[in-house]
Order: C-alpha cells, then structure tokens, then sequence
C-alpha cells in the first residue's frame, strides 16, 4: 500500500499536466515522448436528423449511430529552455490538427513561460481541461457555441510561481480570434485574460479547492451594411454603408470553482462555470446557411449575413461521487445556454422582434455512470436530456425531440 501511494504521489505532477492541453507531458527534459487516447462509442437519439452538441449532428435518416470520437496523438520533447507540444486528432472524418505549440521556460525564472503557436484559449477551466480526463462526454453547449474546437493560434504568456504563491496562475493570450480554423479573417486581434487560485490538500488533506475568472475581448468583422443591436423588445435594426468592414464587440466574462472532498464513501466533487457578455451572430439559415444552434457560434471565416448582437449568457454544474471507493463513479450535470438573456418565452419569433431561431435557449440535464476497467481503460454510459423553450417560431413551437444516450469505451496511453 505505502508503494503504491509514493508511486502516486511521483506521478501526481505529471497527471496535472496532463490534463492541461497547453502544456507537454512533463516539464522534465526528455526525448519525443507519444501519448494519447481513443474514444470508440455507440449514440441512439431520440429522432432521426436532430442538431447535437454530443458529438455532432445525427445525419438525416438515422437516429443511431457508432463513431469514433476521439483519436488523440500528441508528441511532446523537454529540453533545457523550450518544449514542443504536437496533437493530431484522428476520427472517421479524417485527420486534423489540434495543438502546435511551441514553449519557452528558463531554468532559473520557471514561474514564467512564453507559448506561440496553436493552443486552447485560455479562458475559464473546462476549455483546457483535457476531454481524455474528463468525466463527462462532452463540454457544455455554452463553450461549444462560444469557443468551437476550444483552440487558436497566437501567442500566450503565463505565469505560476515555483515557491511563494504556489496557487496561482496567471495567463495572458493574443489570438486570431477565428479559432476553429485558425485562420483570421480580419485586422483585428482579440484577447483573453485569465486568473487561477487552487488550494489542495485542505481540512486533512481532504478537501481540495480551485476558482478564478476569465475575460475575452475579441471582435466580429460585418460584411454588410445592415446589424442589428439587442433592445428589450428583441433587436433595432441599423443601416449604415460606413459600416461595411466594422466590427462588432464579442465580449465574455466568466467565473468557476471546483470542489473535491475525498470522504469515506469516495471521492466527491462539484465543479460549476458560469459565463456571459455579448456574441454577434447571424440569423439562422440566411447567407450562412446555420441552423438555429449554430447561429450564435463564433466564427471561422468570415460571416456573410447581417449581424446581430446577441446577449448572452450560460453556465454548467457537474456533479460525480464515487460510489463506496470502488471503480464505479456517478455523473450528474446540468448546463444550459440563453444566446438571448433579455427574450424568452413567446416573445421570441414575435413580429416585429427581428428575433429568429438563433435566439432559443436550451439546458441538458445529463446522468450516467462510469466504470473504471484498469488504469487506463474507462466504459461510460451517459445521457442527455436536452429542453429547448417554447417559443412563437414556427421550428420551436414546444421541446424537440433530441435526447441522447451514449455508451463510450475510452482507452488512453
């Protein structure tokens, strides 16, 4: 037993930074080191076609379906002064790439680092939160609509201090902005700002504390002369040839905590987020052809349609207890996202609103198991039960039918 928990304890630092996307496997040096993971699954929807943020969305005649989710490769090497982090994701719809980044570090100011290149953004904690250590399947809808691929390519200066304030980290980014293609499509830069205290090792070592906030301040290029701006009553409209090549703000900030108890019955942990500020979007179909989920999600080329300034807000609560110290753990979440905190209800798709199917809020109540086969092998059953408003818009008349149940085997090397 004391030789399995100084092995753990060795290998804690080493399991932190994997759960970190923006950082190699270990900061001690070393040679081309490969690690990864796979994610087989079988999905049932409630109906054929529906849009779905558990993986995509279901093609038109199916309401099941197996898939590979994730393929994950990432190479890392450790030298004196730098490390360089290269991912490869590998499913059936081919290969792609998803962090390309290089690191600075000196030996004698290790709190500081320098990253360039492709990395997540970092904002708030689920988005850089590894999916190949998360309990859950998927990221809440609010992050997948904000920040799609959770990656961006810029440049990234971070600091943690080594000794006096071990708890904190501080980071600072300047991207492109366009994120999931990493290409930009216009002259402006955003940037993202995030602050990180966490505690460990609280009342006996029992309980384990980490919370922070995020800001993101970043723009959207029109490529027309008409935008739309939100009132109380849905939105103005505006037309302006000046306002051809303008930009929208797109402005979020967000908070978090997460709360891990070790008790006698098993591990037990609370982890919450919440975000809000302004998106522009378009409306739903249109130029852009977007279905209504899509038609708030941030951009990676750049939009056709008219703007809209869309006020948003959205947030997630993840609940898991181990169940009696055995390899079985419970999973309860709770996310919902509102890209039009100021309409609800019946006002939306009223006349004259301008309010279309891009402006319906939608929360997924999730629950499930996971069942911990060996170290590295891992079975989840998931499902999600996901409750849209109900609006005057002919699509939203009441709650679709798009639940979604998931069976994943996961391995990771």
């Amino acid at each position: 037993m004391k030789k399995k928990l100084l092995v753990l304890a060795l290998a804690l630092p080493m399991i932190s930074l994997a759960q970190n996307n923006n950082a190699p496997s270990s900061y001690d040096p070393h040679d081309i080191k490969i690690t990864g993971y796979l994610q087989a699954q079988f999905q049932n929807a409630q109906s054929p076609g529906i849009t779905s943020f558990s993986g995509g969305d279901f093609p038109a005649n199916s309401d099941n379906r197996f898939m590979i989710r994730r393929g994950r490769l990432k190479i890392d090497r450790v030298d004196k002064y730098s490390s360089i982090v290269f991912q490869l994701d590998a499913t059936q719809d081919g290969v792609q790439l998803m962090d390309a980044f290089i690191q600075l570090r000196h030996p004698d100011y290790k709190a500081f680092n320098v990253t360039a290149g492709l990395f997540n953004r970092p904002f708030g904690y689920s988005i850089v939160y590894s999916s190949g250590y998360r309990d859950f399947p998927e990221r809440p809808r609010v992050f997948q609509t904000l920040m799609p691929r959770e990656r961006d390519l810029g440049v990234m200066i971070g600091y943690r201090p080594q000794k006096i304030a071990k708890f904190l980290t501080l980071e600072f980014a300047v991207v492109n902005g366009s994120g999931k293609n990493a290409k930009d499509y216009d002259n402006k830069k955003d940037i993202i700002g995030n602050v990180g205290l966490k505690f460990d090792s609280l009342a006996d070592k029992k309980l384990h504390i980490g919370f922070g906030g995020s800001f993101y301040k970043g723009y959207v290029r029109s490529n027309t002369n008409t935008y739309y701006t939100a009132n109380d009553h849905g939105y103005t409209l505006h037309n302006d040839d000046a306002f051809v090549g303008k930009s929208l703000n797109r402005d979020y900030y967000g908070a978090n905590l997460q709360l891990q108890y070790d008790n006698s019955f098993g591990t037990t942990t609370l982890k919450t987020e919440y975000v809000s500020g302004s998106q522009p979007g378009v409306a739903a179909a249109g130029p852009d052809k977007l279905l209504g989920p899509y038609a708030s999600q941030s951009f990676g080329t750049q939009p056709l349609g008219d703007l809209y300034e869309r006020k948003f807000s959205g947030y997630y609560l993840w609940f898991t207890q181990q169940i009696a110290k055995t390899k079985f753990t419970a999973l309860l979440a709770y996310d919902v996202y509102d890209p039009n905190r100021k309409l609800s209800g019946k006002a939306i798709g009223a006349a004259g609103s301008f309010t279309d199917d891009g402006d319906v809020k939608f929360s997924t109540l999730g629950y499930g198991v996971a069942y911990q086969l060996s170290e590295r092998l891992k079975l989840t059953v998931y499902n999600e039960h996901i409750k849209n408003e109900t609006t005057s818009l002919k699509n939203y008349p009441g709650d679709l039918k798009d639940d979604v149940l998931t069976a994943r085997l996961q391995y990771r090397w």
